[in-house]
């Protein structure tokens, strides 16, 4: 049996996509999440999910931020985006993140649910307007780059690199985590060593250029 996973904060959106779902795979399983975190928590107890559904906007990220973490922890889980930002910007970067789709929240049901059996059947799917899409520049082939690289963080280490970002020190760092310092100081060399970097200063000004005004790459603070 299908197993699909569709993350929105909007429950209607949801039970559209449901519907989507279900006019080419009547008999699917759905499992549903509001926030990034409700999702990773649902993938770490239900195995063999086929196919996750995605807005980009979503509670406590922003941004790519929240399909860093689920492509850092779940590399192999095919992802698609459903959502209302059209930037092909926006849409290369996904691209370079692996997502198996995209589509907007303006299609119609029947190309939702085309859409979602075409990745489901192991094609990769993006609108007719965005098939042309030229090939990237070289800033654009950077971004995709260090896209790639913030994959291969751990969730932990993605925190400490936002916590690096909003200028914190080790100690305050290991106080917000409930770790050891030196725990932190082994996450602060692993990240310059995954990103390439020299420094804690380099990483924040290279993921800093991540930023655009309308998605800013930031990972959501842990509560304390």
């Amino acid at each position: 049996m299908t197993r699909i996973l569709i993350v929105d904060d909007h429950p209607l959106f949801r039970e559209a996509l449901e519907s989507a779902v279900r006019m080419e795979r009547p008999s699917c399983e759905i499992f549903e999440a509001t926030t990034i975190d409700e999702a990773l928590e649902l993938l770490s107890r239900e195995k063999d999910i086929d196919l996750g559904l995605f807005d980009l906007f979503l509670p406590g990220t922003s941004g790519l931020s929240g399909l860093v973490r689920v492509r850092a922890a779940y590399p192999h889980l095919p992802v698609m985006v459903v959502s209302g930002h059209e930037d092909p910007r926006v849409v290369r970067d996904l691209l370079s993140m692996g997502v198996a789709g995209f589509v907007s929240k303006a299609t119609s049901k029947s190309e939702l649910a085309h859409s979602i059996n075409e990745v489901l059947n192991g094609s990769i799917y993006l609108p007719e307007r965005f098939r042309d899409i030229s090939q990237p520049q070289p800033s654009e082939i950077e971004r995709g780059d260090m896209l790639r690289r913030l994959q291969d963080l751990t969730p932990q280490q993605l925190r400490v690199l936002d916590m690096i970002r909003a200028g914190l020190q080790n100690k305050q760092i290991a106080y917000e985590l409930g770790v050891a310092e030196t725990t932190v100081k082994a996450h602060v060399s692993e990240i310059l060593r995954k990103l390439n970097v020299y420094s804690r200063t380099k990483a924040a000004i290279e993921v800093g250029k991540m930023d655009f005004a309308q998605l800013p790459l930031d990972i959501a603070k842990p509560s304390h």
